[in-house]
């Protein structure tokens, strides 16, 4: 769409549209989400990398110091809610956060300062946040489904996990609707995670361009934009790690709760 005039509604439509291949086939791919996130993945690697590169057991370095507080407070909020016994859960809920942290992050950076450049070199669309892509929030979501499962038949047995399955909560004589009970509470667990994270950074995303639109209305609206898009920056800088941290926490919730007899 370069060189053509957009009107406000297209230009926001613009932004939104991921660049796919195999468009309305079910294999389609969200070519930008995928490179985003791993490159978000590879930048959390890199940083901790050059955390412990030359950690000491002394007097840590500034970056050493900033990493061990951030982990700390992950590892005690993830102690505080699992009770059981996995080594796992603790490098699960640091992936999680600051995986998502940093894909959150991205927002604060201008749309148009990232479609421009790309679009000269021939991109057409790019979505930069990939958290505002629902197939993405899926995507963590659904493994943290399969880690429910995992954790739930560790503790418990296929034979436990099939036996709680259908005879809680109302006991064997209500088997039909214990099941459909079961069923949904797990599904609902996945879809509300993904929801969740999808919905916050979506619509964030959308009031961003609204702003950014406002702000080619003339003098009085780059002055607007520049008020309505500073605030809307200092809000969002809390809820970019809330969402994080609620994502986190409630995947080790759900972790816990899989291992639990009801």
């Amino acid at each position: 769409m370069a060189g053509e005039a957009l009107t406000p509604t297209s230009y926001i439509q613009h932004h939104l549209h991921n660049l796919t291949v195999g468009h309305g086939s079910p294999w389609a791919l969200h070519l930008d989400t995928i490179a985003t996130s791993v490159l978000m993945g590879l930048v959390m690697v890199f940083a901790f990398w050059m955390a412990t590169r030359n950690a000491t057991a002394g007097v840590p370095g500034k970056w050493q110091a900033f990493v061990e507080i951030c982990l700390e407070f992950v590892d005690r909020q993830a102690k505080d809610t699992y009770h059981g016994t996995s080594k796992l859960v603790t490098p699960i809920a640091i992936t999680i956060f600051f995986w998502i942290l940093l894909m959150n992050l991205i927002k604060m950076i201008p749309a148009d300062f990232i479609a421009v450049p790309l679009e000269m070199l021939g991109v057409p669309y790019w979505k930069p946040v990939p958290t505002a892509d629902v197939n993405a929030t899926l995507g963590m979501s659904i493994s943290v489904f399969f880690l429910m499962l995992f954790f739930a038949l560790r503790a418990k047995g296929i034979g436990g996990f099939t036996k709680e399955f259908l005879t809680a909560p109302f006991g064997k004589w209500m088997m039909p609707f214990n099941l459909i009970l079961n069923i949904v509470e797990w599904l609902s667990k996945p879809i509300s995670l993904a929801m969740r994270l999808f919905g916050n950074m979506f619509g964030g995303e959308i009031v961003f361009l609204l702003i950014w639109v406002l702000g080619g209305a003339g003098i009085a609206g780059i002055f607007a934009g520049a008020f309505a898009g500073f605030g809307w920056m200092l809000f969002h800088l809390l809820v970019i790690p809330l969402q994080a941290f609620i994502f986190m926490m409630l995947s080790i919730v759900y972790l816990s709760l899989s291992e639990d007899a009801h």
